[in-house]
């Protein structure tokens, strides 16, 4: 009787460890995740660990919900790639982040589109009539986006000063500073923004019947967007 007690107490901790793992890691240390580069510095003031927000901003603002509104706010980061000073590559982290969320904006449009029965036809690629649309949505929808994001926040700005070394895999040895946005966006503006850009498209369409197809492609892709952002689909 004690051992089968035993057993039973050593799997219900093997369980809750594994569950444990599965959880989002709030912050990571630098050395989990280095590849070719050494973080020599960096903006927290204790610790040596990178944020979690990071890599998953709305699952991490989640996790957070004490502090961060999920309910009410899209989160959304940008990490630049290297650059020669801290200085600019922060300004570029805060200015390029609206282009990058207006990116991820077009991406999902551009999917929902594909996957759908009534997008696949209204896309197709061997169609010349509808080469118009398709290369609208990949080369022009993005910047069109940009122009209806408004009211986006940043909350957290993180850098990080990084020692290249050619023996870890880089290049060449060199020392460059990364900058990373932690970026709110409120939902109402968003939906919004997401269903004019839905609307781009459709008016893009040159003839009913696509432009139709299109429309009930993209029926509610605001709501699936914010619901995919928070794992729920």
């Amino acid at each position: 009787m004690k051992f089968i007690i035993s057993m039973l107490i050593i799997m219900v901790f093997v369980c809750g460890c594994a569950s444990h793992k599965q959880k989002l890691p709030d912050e990571q240390k630098y050395k989990e995740i280095q590849r070719d580069y050494i973080v020599s510095d960096h903006s927290r003031t204790s610790g040596d660990l990178r944020p979690g927000w990071i890599d998953n901003p709305q699952l991490w603002a989640k996790e957070h919900k004490g502090d961060f509104d999920t309910t009410k706010y899209t989160y959304f980061a940008y990490e630049t790639d290297p650059k020669a000073s801290r200085k600019l590559s922060c300004q570029l982290a805060r200015s390029y982040a609206r282009v990058d969320i207006a990116s991820e904006i077009a991406t999902f449009i551009d999917k929902s589109l594909a996957e759908s029965d009534e997008g696949s036809v209204a896309i197709d690629e061997n169609n010349p009539q509808t080469r118009g649309l398709r290369n609208f949505v990949e080369n022009t929808l993005a910047e069109k986006i940009q122009a209806l994001i408004h009211g986006s926040r940043p909350l957290k700005i993180h850098w990080e000063k990084r020692k290249y070394k050619k023996k870890f895999g880089a290049k060449r040895d060199f020392t460059a500073y990364t900058c990373a946005a932690f970026i709110r966006m409120d939902n109402g503006r968003l939906k919004d923004a997401i269903d004019e850009a839905a609307n781009f498209v459709s008016e893009e369409a040159d003839d009913p019947a696509t432009k139709a197809n299109v429309k009930k492609a993209l029926e509610n892709v605001e709501e699936k967007f914010v619901k995919a952002k928070n794992g729920e689909i």
